[in-house]
């Protein structure tokens, strides 16, 4: 199972950001997929999360209405949409796949900072 996520960068305040993860290694298409983050000093915490169709959809409630998961199975990419950053949600991004729950990539760095 591999795993790269890559999208992050240094935003403004409100700015927006897509982050893209595509995965190899297994049959991607038959899995959920999950977006989690990690602030410094802080636990790894769950984003959002897809269904293996892309059908069905979940979001962490700071998250709700801000930030858009998504998938293209022809792809084996999951992406996250974000938009109105704050600072609050500067941290490392990881996607994961629910059948291999302890399987991580190195992550994308996300600073919102003015």
């Amino acid at each position: 199972v591999q795993l790269v996520e890559s999208g992050g960068g240094l935003v403004q305040p409100g700015g927006s950001l897509r982050l893209s993860c595509v995965a190899s290694g297994f049959t991607f298409s038959s899995y959920s997929m999950r977006w989690f983050r990690q602030a410094p000093g802080k636990e790894r915490e769950l984003v959002a999360s897809i269904s293996s169709s892309g059908g069905i959809t979940n979001y962490a409630d700071s998250m709700k209405g801000r930030f858009t998961i998504s998938r293209d199975n022809a792809k084996n990419t999951v992406y996250l949409q974000m938009n109105s950053l704050k600072y609050e949600d500067t941290a490392v991004y990881y996607c994961n796949c629910g059948r291999f729950p302890h399987a991580w990539g190195q992550g994308t760095q996300v600073t919102v900072s003015s």
